[in-house]
């Protein structure tokens, strides 16, 4: 299954879920990574630790592991 973390940048997903085992996996939900919303990888900083998505017309960066709880369709 693809995750946010496995785009590139500029592609776009749709989120259809959130792995509820991640200890972060609430404050995901709650800073706007809701299933349905679309998302797209605008920045990778060096090492690739922090990835930086648009979403809801906000940019929001996420550790790389909290990003791979998040699921795409």
């Amino acid at each position: 299954m693809k995750t946010a973390a496995d785009l590139k940048y500029g592609e776009t997903g749709i989120i259809s879920g959130i792995d509820g085992s991640h200890p972060s996996s609430r404050r995901i939900l709650e800073v706007g990574f809701t299933p349905g919303q679309e998302i797209e990888l605008i920045s990778k900083a060096v090492f690739n630790d922090p990835l930086a998505f648009s979403v809801r017309g906000t940019i929001i960066a996420v550790r790389k592991n909290e990003a791979s709880c998040i699921k795409l369709l």
